[in-house]
């Protein structure tokens, strides 16, 4: 009984990793990468680098918005603050890219990243690389490659701490942040189940190679749908922003260890909040329930020496999508002052 036992479950685990082979090889196909790879420290790091054109862009107006042509002197863009988009969790570029980065393209040279371990960017085995930290710290040398010496950093949820930890790191060359529904402190209670399931490794081996594609196929329209909540997700969200690629067994289990151990971090990193001088604008929704607006946004605000609290009412936790104006808005202004704060506190 034992042994039959065993051997239907080995067949069932056997055509399940046979779906998530079948399922990736797909998803792959229909996602391709998009930009370019630096090799970075052993991550190999997807970057899509949106520059336009000195001769038809300012780097802050748009071509008809610009009032003359010697307000956009040639020359001008290459020393403007690069807007680097960094997606959250379960998430990859497409996302941001889709919300963000078309419409920031006319105007700003928009560096859109895949994390490491997410989307077409892949790191090495152990921990160290679930540190939002170190994830800046692999992104603070892309950008060296690609000459942005300057940027307005854009992260959004469990970006909202490495874009954080880039601004106390790199104080520099950080003209400015945007903090969009971001994690910043630490919160009461735990996280779901599967990302606690990624401490075990038997448990997140079989998660990740057999369970995690085709049941998460089938839910992850809906929990896309509460994220959105209480506006109505796009009906083509999933597929634009690839979002099934976090499905992907490596992706899947990197997603979760970012997740698990992101707790701890924002624990350690919270107490450096008061020196980040940095502009910072801090966008949330009131109807968050994802990330706390209270345990975070509200929080961050009290203790930035220069940030600016932007409260959207009836909004979740996707404010670059359901208001992405209010993002371009804050992004322009960090841009058009050259790094420095101009407004005060605003609900």
């Amino acid at each position: 009984m034992v042994f039959a036992f065993v051997l239907a479950l080995a067949a069932v685990l056997g055509v399940l990793a046979a779906a998530t082979a079948y399922g990736v090889a797909q998803l792959e196909k229909a996602h391709p990468a998009a930009g370019q790879f630096f090799d970075i420290d052993g991550v190999r790091l997807h970057v899509v680098d949106l520059a336009p054109d000195p001769e038809k862009w300012s780097p802050v107006f748009g071509k008809d918005q610009a009032p003359n042509k010697e307000a956009t002197p040639k020359g001008a863009l290459p020393d403007a603050p690069a807007v680097v988009l960094v997606h959250g969790a379960s998430g990859n570029l497409e996302d941001m890219r889709l919300a963000l980065g078309e419409r920031l393209a006319g105007r700003h040279r928009v560096i859109l990243i895949d994390r490491p371990g997410h989307g077409w960017s892949t790191r090495p085995a152990g921990d160290d690389f679930a540190s939002p930290a170190r994830q800046a710290a692999i992104i603070a040398k892309a950008l060296d490659k690609l000459g942005a010496t300057r940027v307005i950093m854009v992260g959004h949820s469990w970006a909202g701490a490495l874009a954080t930890a880039f601004a106390l790191d790199h104080p520099q060359r950080t003209a400015g942040l945007v903090l969009i529904s971001a994690v910043t402190h630490p919160w009461p209670g735990g996280i779901a189940w599967y990302y606690d399931a990624s401490a075990i490794p038997v448990a997140r081996t079989l998660l990740a190679r057999t369970l995690a594609y085709p049941f998460g196929s089938l839910v992850i329209g809906e929990a896309s749908r509460g994220v959105f909540a209480p506006a109505a997700m796009p009906a083509d969200y999933v597929e634009r922003a690839a979002i099934k690629l976090v499905l992907r067994p490596a992706t899947f289990f990197n997603n979760a260890r970012d997740v698990f151990l992101l707790k701890a971090f924002v624990t350690a990193q919270a107490p450096r909040y008061a020196s980040l001088a940095a502009p910072t604008v801090i966008i949330t929704g009131d109807r968050d329930t994802t990330v706390s607006p209270d345990i975070h946004s509200r929080t961050i605000a009290k203790v930035l020496p220069n940030g600016r609290l932007i409260v959207l009412k009836d909004v979740g936790h996707m404010p670059h999508h359901v208001a992405p104006d209010v993002v371009v808005a804050a992004i322009d202004e960090l841009a058009a002052n050259g790094g420095v704060q101009a407004t005060a506190h605003a609900r």
